[in-house]
């Protein structure tokens, strides 16, 4: 009785120090954010990576140095997750910088399995560590990301400019396209809301425009309605490095982010509810009529992460190649709800189905997770309202993942909280309805991205609008 007093202490203690993690993490994403739009961001990566190291490092050297405040974890823990919130805004934007709209959902789905891949790398080296002491788990990673952030400072280039290539944000289309007859050369399509084609060559500098007749071939206008660049560039890109960052409360007026930075909050409740309390599940519950123990659960809930991967690889595909992210991540949000039913109650029967359908649920969560984290929330803040001002990426993206956090710190002690009271069939019914709720806060974005493929089939094949960038389209009654 003791043992079981004193274990259900050190859960609650466990808790409190992640919970401090997880909100300073959620509220200094929002600061970081802002204050990556604003300095170099190679060394406002790299600071946070040598931070958040050492926070790691000295929360393990309490072991050898006999420390058993629980206000010097608490502490370090909230340390470490400012500083950890200087990462995600910051690699978005370089992602962003590098990639354009046409193949950045693709290129971020691989590229956010690292997130997974950490995970489970972060879990054997920790695991490899302990029998040398439980502060030893903590050193050696903490260790290792400060040297990989001094790596980070010394290698890293923020954009292409910076080493003297061009960027081009639009995935170019082939040479010529044919319409009903009609051929049009272009390389960027950008399809606004009254069916007007605004085309751009990014070689020659120039924006030009073009309709759609009455016989669906694709006329240029009159020259003379022609806007000309070239003799403008240099001012526009002193205009553009001079330009400040994007107010706090500017960034969330961009048409998108609220709906995307809202449902990111239940997509990552449910997301971080599975990393935190999956392995518990496991063990607490029998499989094939035996238990497992700690660490066979553990390494069975790994599982989960290896259909994440899969999901954000499908998910940032999928919306390349349909340019509907909000249909994307509605439908993995909604297929979710099925499957979270069966692993609960068909999960049990054999490891065999309590493994396809522990993966197909890290597909269907952790899909909508990457791929708003990661193009969506870069396509925001590329977005068009901003008219041209590249420094709201790292705004945009904090915003959106700091609600994610949120969502984050919240479901774990949910989960706590409910699986005392109701057991998992009640932590089980808070995942559908958040599912749900995250699938119906994108319900306006997908009636517009409906409109809007509804418009590219009118327009014929080959002629489409790049990943994210009818997101919210705005309404012009002329250019």
């Amino acid at each position: 009785m003791v043992i079981a007093i004193m274990l259900h202490f050190l859960q609650s203690l466990l808790g409190q120090v992640d919970l401090a993690f997880l909100a300073a993490y959620a509220a200094g994403m929002f600061c970081a954010g802002h204050m990556g739009d604003r300095t170099d961001l190679r060394v406002f990566l790299s600071a946070g990576m040598v931070g958040s190291g050492l926070c790691c490092a000295f929360v393990g050297m309490a072991y050898l140095w006999d420390i058993h405040s629980m206000s010097y974890f608490t502490w370090f823990m909230i340390a470490g997750g400012v500083f950890q919130s200087t990462g995600w805004p910051s690699v978005v934007s370089i992602m962003a910088n590098w990639y354009g709209k046409g193949k950045r959902g693709l290129v971020m789905g691989i590229w956010n399995a690292h997130t997974s891949l950490g995970n489970i790398l972060g879990t054997v080296i920790a695991a490899a560590c302990l029998q040398y002491g439980w502060g030893y788990a903590f050193i050696v990673p903490g260790v290792l990301i400060s040297l990989l952030g001094l790596v980070v400072f010394a290698t890293l280039v923020v954009q292409p400019a910076d080493v003297g290539l061009s960027s081009n944000s639009y995935e170019p289309l082939p040479p010529s396209k044919s319409v009903d007859g009609g051929t049009a050369s272009i390389e960027q399509v950008q399809l606004l809301a009254d069916g007007t084609l605004r085309t751009a060559r990014s070689s020659q500098g120039r924006l030009e425009t073009i309709r759609l007749s009455s016989s669906r071939q694709l006329k240029p206008l009159d020259p003379h309605d022609f806007q000309e660049y070239d003799d403008h560039d240099g001012k526009d890109k002193a205009d553009a490095e001079s330009s400040e960052g994007v107010g706090f409360w500017q960034a969330w007026a961009i048409p998108g982010v609220s709906s995307f930075a809202f449902c990111l909050f239940f997509s990552k409740l449910i997301a971080y509810t599975f990393l935190y309390w999956l392995p518990y599940y496991i063990k607490s519950t029998p499989i094939e009529g035996r238990m497992l123990s700690a660490k066979q659960a553990g390494d069975l809930s790994t599982l989960f992460d290896v259909g994440g991967v899969a999901g954000g690889i499908m998910a940032g595909h999928l919306s390349d190649k349909s340019g509907a992210s909000a249909l994307v991540a509605t439908g993995f949000t909604v297929a979710s709800v099925p499957f979270l039913y069966l692993y609960r109650y068909y999960g049990n029967i054999s490891f065999g189905i309590n493994v396809v359908l522990m993966m197909i649920c890290g597909f269907c969560v952790n899909g909508p997770y990457a791929l708003i984290t990661t193009a969506v929330s870069a396509d925001l803040g590329t977005h068009e309202s901003l008219a041209g001002n590249a420094k709201a990426l790292a705004t945009v993206t904090a915003i959106i993942d700091g609600m994610g956090s949120i969502g984050a710190a919240i479901g774990p002690m949910l989960t706590g909280y409910i699986s005392d009271t109701t057991g998992f069939d009640g932590v089980f019914l808070m995942l559908y309805i958040a599912a749900l709720m995250a699938g119906l806060l994108l319900a306006r974005l997908c009636i517009k991205e409906l409109q809007t493929l509804k418009g590219d089939r009118k327009l014929g094949p080959g002629l489409r609008v790049p990943s994210g960038v009818q997101l919210a389209i705005k309404h012009e009654d002329k250019l």
